[in-house]
């Protein structure tokens, strides 16, 4: 049962300090309650009340750092009914973050951490009405009680996250502004649980061999019976026409078996085979008489990850599930909303985009709170890989015996919460902490570079984490960081797996075109929101005030690129300026309008998107993934994203979705000689036959029409010819596969924008221009 009905009083530290301290109902009458929504976050609330402005408009979310000493306390009143054979608990799934909890005036229980569930046992509480307060402590008061030590540092306003088990990204990051909020930010459930009932299940594949599988099942039971004698258990799981069944005896509280499922259905990666899922219910006996069940969706597959501390041509960084290997090809995820208690409001519609661009693989980045079991879901269901970050990103972390106590909880909770999803392919420990310490803390003399702190003695990422995603999921790689410098990367710093964003210059520079990793894990390039989107949160005299400096200045424009200091000195104050420059490095100059402006922005991303993805594809197997950054925003903002808050696509999403085609058609960059090379990737895994036709738009010329059959899980050059005047071709092809897709060899040029145009509308991209006022 969820509770409602709550209300909520905030209150300055100043009032703790001259000794307010709230445990009832009655002491938080006296003061100004307003009726809260939960899950919710306590800014929302003040909006709904009036109190606040909308926090997403104009400059107002600086305001916000005027309510970082709010104290928050949140009051309702729920019934124990009494149940024979249970008992109640109270579940908050997500408290935001340090909070004192009591009912009827007694303390509860405390929590430190947002990023976890916490249950509290109701027993012995009598059945009737009863009140719960919960009191949130703000977090940048909490945080000033621990020491950090000097090594320690995050980004430019996170360093309260380094002792503080909150989702970095509230703290502010170049693609999320800084709200540091508080709340009950998931639902809060009272609920009754069996006295004699199954705790911890945990079911994995461990072995294949044709259609036979071995399954290892591990579970506890939580009983106050003198003997386990008379208890047993029963294992069943269907998909279809398939099913597996296995029971036994109880001998201990903890148990582990093995047993084998015969014709068995597999789960694959999307594009790989079918994402078959089998019910499975896990039954408790005792007598012969149900005692507790615990369902769950489970799909029969191993995963590897195969890799090589460096990049090069022998090697590696490569998924295989069920033995065979994946190209995967995806993006990451962000938060969907700065307020964390809007997450799943927003998740729906970019899943369902993913499943669109025909994704395989999502990274949930590590600056976010971890996703829900929604989300995990829909993944499982639609065949796309899960790498997982755990909540750390960026910094280099405190590791007093507190934090270590505190992330080892944090990891032990996550691992069992989602280790049962077979859409969940990887544990990484953080990102780009490894980096972080790497580039951000060396030390240079006279050209010569230190290292003074070796990312291998992390005791987070390579001890905490490790431990724990081993003792409760050993059957899922783990990488400590992303990207991971093991001790031969550090030496060398070229990992196989990269986030390829260097100097963010022309994005066919050589640090693009000659990257040699393997897997890219993040890449990306700016893209201006609509002119319809940018109307929405940025005042009217300040876009109509255009001019090609303007906006590198304009206060408006810096709050929306995430820069809480909305003037020059902020250092996320480049990004504006960068869109800027990545226009006229592109178009030869910055237009006078607006809806040039961001269009020609638009272009620029949506080609830099598409050469990425496609110079990946076209090395399949020498490369192996590449998730670029990212699909949607979590605020209104200038960014990296290819769908902006709104859910308004850029012209990137229209790129990608050609370019992710399972299969494709594609054209690698001029060699020396001048001369094209068309490619065929083809992910699927039949043979694909079709007719080509390769027409340069410029001349109206076709330079060529064959047939052509491509392989299966393969790219393939087909054919080569010399690149022709004007150098914008479009690819068809019609067979067993039909599709379109183009290729622009003189891009390194400048281009001329009517002309570009014009061969956008030939490829069939007159709907994603629709919205700009030409």
């Amino acid at each position: 049962m969820e509770l409602k009905n709550w209300r909520l009083a905030v209150l300055p530290h100043a009032r703790v300090r001259q000794g307010f301290d709230a445990r009832t109902g009655a002491e938080l009458e006296k003061e100004a309650l307003i009726p809260a929504t939960v899950p919710g976050n306590f800014e929302l609330d003040l909006c709904r009340a009036g109190l606040l402005e909308d926090p997403y408009y104009g400059d107002n979310i600086l305001a916000l750092q005027k309510l970082e000493d709010r104290h928050l306390w949140y009051l309702t009143h729920f019934e124990i009914e009494e149940k024979e054979g249970c008992f109640p608990t109270l579940a908050f799934e997500g408290i935001d973050t340090v909070s004192e909890i009591y009912i009827d005036g007694n303390l509860l229980g405390k929590t430190e951490n947002m990023l976890i569930s916490h249950t509290f046992s109701l027993e012995g509480l009598s059945p009737g009405s009863h009140e719960l307060v919960v009191h949130i402590l703000p977090s940048s008061i909490v945080a000033r009680q621990y020491h950090i030590p000097a090594s320690c540092k995050a980004q430019a306003y996170n360093q309260d996250s380094l002792v503080l088990r909150k989702a970095p990204y509230m703290y502010g990051w170049d693609i999320m502004p800084r709200a540091v909020s508080g709340g009950l930010w998931r639902p809060v459930r009272m609920d009754y649980r069996p006295k004699e009932r199954l705790e911890d299940v945990y079911l994995t594949t461990v072995t294949i061999n044709g259609d036979t599988a071995r399954l290892y099942a591990s579970f506890r039971v939580e009983t106050d019976a003198d003997l386990m004698s008379d208890l047993s258990y029963r294992i069943e799981g269907v998909c279809g026409n398939s099913v597996f069944s296995h029971s036994g005896k109880l001998f201990s509280a903890h148990t582990v078996t093995r047993f084998m499922a015969t014709d068995c259905k597999f789960w694959m990666p999307r594009g790989y085979g079918e994402q078959n899922l089998y019910h499975v219910r896990v039954t408790l006996y005792r007598d012969g008489v149900e005692r507790d069940c615990h369902e769950l969706d489970f799909g029969i597959r191993i995963v590897e990850l195969e890799r090589t501390s460096q990049a090069g041509d022998d090697g590696e960084f490569c998924f295989r599930v069920n033995g065979q290997r994946i190209f995967a090809l995806g993006t990451n995820w962000v938060p969907t909303d700065a307020f964390p208690s809007r997450h799943a409001d927003y998740q729906a519609r970019g899943l369902e985009m993913l499943a669109d661009l025909n994704c395989n693989m999502i990274r949930t980045w590590g600056g976010n709170a971890y996703p829900d079991q929604d989300f995990y879901d829909f993944c499982d269901r639609h065949g796309i890989m899960i790498w997982q970050d755990f909540a750390m990103g960026c910094a280099h972390y405190d590791e007093s015996p507190r934090m270590q106590q505190l992330l080892a909880e944090e990891a032990t909770h996550v691992v069992k919460q989602f280790r049962n999803h077979p859409s969940l392919v990887l544990w990484a420990g953080d990102n780009e902490c490894d980096e972080t310490v790497i580039y951000s803390m060396r030390l240079q003399v006279n050209g010569r570079t230190v290292l003074p702190i070796n990312p291998n003695q992390n005791l987070l990422t390579r001890e905490i984490l490790a431990k724990a995603t081993r003792q409760e999921d050993f059957a899922r790689p783990y990488l400590p960081s992303s990207p991971y410098f093991d001790e031969r990367a550090f030496q060398n710093c070229n990992p196989s797996e990269r986030h390829l964003w260097g100097p963010r210059d022309f994005f066919k520079s050589d640090y693009y075109a000659k990257a040699t990793a393997h897997f890219a894990s993040e890449t990306g390039y700016h893209g201006c929101p609509s002119p319809a989107s940018l109307k929405k949160f940025i005042p009217a005299d300040h876009l109509t005030a255009w001019g090609n400096t303007a906006i590198c200045d304009d206060p408006y424009w810096l709050t929306h690129a995430a820069c809480m200091v909305p003037d020059n000195s902020d250092p996320y104050a480049y990004r504006i300026p960068l869109m800027t420059r990545q226009v006229e490095r592109l178009f030869g100059g910055v237009p006078g309008d607006l809806d040039t402006y961001a269009l020609q922005s638009q272009i620029s991303q949506a080609e830099a998107k598409k050469f990425f993805i496609e110079r990946f594809r076209i090395g399949k197997w020498r490369r192996t993934g590449i998730l670029w950054w990212n699909l949607i925003d979590g605020w209104p903002q200038i960014s990296d994203a290819v769908v902006d808050w709104y859910g308004c696509k850029k012209l990137a999403y229209s790129y990608i979705k050609r370019s992710q085609q399972p299969f494709c058609l594609m054209c690698g960059e001029p060699d020396e000689a001048g001369n094209l090379t068309l490619y065929a990737v083809n992910d699927r895994q039949v043979p694909v036959t079709v007719r080509v036709t390769v027409q340069e738009l410029s001349t109206n010329a076709t330079v060529l029409e064959k047939e052509i059959t491509a392989e299966p899980n393969a790219s393939l050059p087909v054919a080569t010819f010399p690149q022709t005047k004007g150098g914008f071709y479009r690819m068809t092809w019609q067979g067993e596969e039909e599709g379109v897709n183009h290729f622009t060899a003189s891009i390194a040029d400048t281009l001329n924008f009517d002309t570009y145009l014009s061969h956008m509308r030939s490829c069939g991209f007159d709907k994603a221009l629709e919205g700009f006022d030409l």
